[in-house]
């Protein structure tokens, strides 16, 4: 999960379409997440498998609904990471390199460069990619956090004119022939888009040291986090907007030079291209996870290769590639495509959402059969609550993410994808499952968990 990336890709979409008021409507947002985070943590502790949406609808209801919920992780890890590389991390890496008009080319050969890189750092070990993680908490601190504060301070000083005041928080809009409903949904994109993925903490958490207690700690905190400092940074980058017309014409960076000139405005996105790249290494990490579970339990084709494990390096090499190469291919679509990938990438942000509504109710119909675990994080008599409000809300946000218009035609990508889905239910996986020969273990059969990551790398 990762505020700027979000930001910078959805932040001109949100004003375009309700005016500044639309950044309220993050915090709504947030509080929806968190009561979903809080049921995945509870989940997480008693079932801390890598994989995680799969291995728990798996688990829990049976394999068909497991690999269905698996197939959505798929398709989103196809267009999400491509779309972030190729529709945000390599037009700012021009702007920082002072690329002017850049060609086509140009940016699709960045967007491969930085997209290898980040499936390199993978391969070669698991702990580089946590410290690069690690890193990019600071780079994202710096990159939107200070940068808001500071451009905030500015305009209270007032250095330079500014067409809007404290005023401008408020204002809002909708386009011609839309309501302001309509407007409000796709408004809500901003937060909807950027605060997805806390979950990814329990994609590893076979690889994790205490996961019992490091799995809530993680995916509540960042929740938690990225809602507070993502909202500092609306207020700060909305009251900077000096006049709709500097906003339209470049976009956040041209907010940013507005302020601070064009040598401190490109060491700022500098930073935020170096977060935006730490996210494509942590999605890298988690689609591999998925794809190595799902193999795992011989559910995907050629499941005996992508769920080997490299001895030396402990990571799941052919899961890796597999996925780059798929993240590879859908890049070159959106070199191809134009305006249709950018609405694409927009529409798929219903996809974890259907994933999280699928695991919550798949959970709340099991959750009374699982055993608590000692010392690990436990709703308690809040579960009803917290649950029917958690369902509530992820009805609503799969309900705004499919009616506009703007989204009907890349929900097609949906459609199909799970049609291709079900070919492969009906017709390789139903004789595997009918030989014994596929599927993860329910709960009622009792059998024990894989052993971890780690533990195979000797089998690979």
């Amino acid at each position: 999960m990762s505020i700027a990336t979000g930001v910078f890709l959805n932040f001109t979409f949100g004003i375009t379409h309700l005016g500044p008021v639309s950044i309220w409507i993050w915090p709504a947002v947030g509080a929806g997440q968190l009561l979903v985070a809080l049921v995945i943590s509870e989940l997480g502790t008693r079932i801390p498998l890598a994989g995680a949406g799969y291995q728990w609808g798996a688990r829990l209801v049976g394999p068909g609904y497991g690999w269905f919920i698996g197939a959505l992780g798929i398709l989103y890890a196809a267009v999400g990471v491509p779309g972030i590389v190729y529709l945000a991390v390599a037009p700012l890496t021009e702007y920082v390199l002072g690329i002017d008009g850049a060609s086509p080319r140009l940016t699709l050969f960045i967007a491969l460069l930085v997209l290898t890189a980040a499936y390199l750092v993978n391969v070669i070990s698991v702990q580089l990619a946590a410290r690069i993680n690690n890193i990019a908490v600071l780079a994202e601190i710096i990159g939107t956090v200070v940068l808001a504060l500071l451009l905030f301070f500015l305009w209270v000083a007032g250095t330079k004119d500014s067409d809007h005041g404290i005023g401008y928080l408020t204002e809002h809009h909708h386009l011609p022939d839309h309501s302001y409903g309509y407007a409000i949904a796709l408004a809500s994109l901003v937060g909807v888009y950027t605060l997805a993925g806390f979950e990814a903490a329990a994609d590893v958490a076979e690889e994790a040291v205490d996961a019992k207690r490091s799995l809530p700690r993680a995916i509540l905190g960042s929740v938690v986090v990225s809602v507070v400092l993502g909202m500092l940074v609306l207020i700060g980058f909305t009251v900077a907007i000096p006049s709709d017309e500097v906003l339209a014409a470049g976009g956040l960076p041209a907010v940013f030079q507005y302020w601070l000139g064009e040598g401190f405005a490109r060491a700022f996105v500098g930073v935020v291209v170096f977060a935006m790249f730490a996210l494509m290494v942590v999605s890298a990490a988690v689609v591999a996870r998925l794809l190595f579970a799902m193999a795992r339990d011989n559910m995907l084709p050629g499941s005996a290769l992508l769920r080997r494990v490299n001895p030396t390096t402990k990571t799941p090499v052919p899961a890796l590639l597999v996925a780059y190469a798929l993240n590879v291919a859908v890049v070159v679509f959106g070199y191809n495509s134009s305006n249709a990938f950018g609405t694409l990438v927009g529409a798929t942000a219903v996809l974890p959402y259907l994933v999280y509504l699928l695991v919550v109710l798949a959970y709340g119909y099991k959750r009374r059969r699982l055993e608590t675990v000692e010392g690990a994080f436990d709703l308690g008599r809040f579960a009803g609550v917290v649950f029917a409000a958690a369902l509530v809300y992820l009805v609503a946000v799969v309900l705004t993410l499919t009616l506009p218009d703007e989204f009907r035609r890349a929900n097609y990508y949906v459609l199909g994808g799970l049609a291709l889905a079900a070919v492969w239910w009906l017709a390789g996986l139903r004789p595997r499952f009918a030989r014994g020969e596929a599927g993860a273990p329910t709960l009622e059969q009792r059998q024990p968990n894989p052993k971890d990551l780690s533990a195979r790398a000797g089998e690979g």
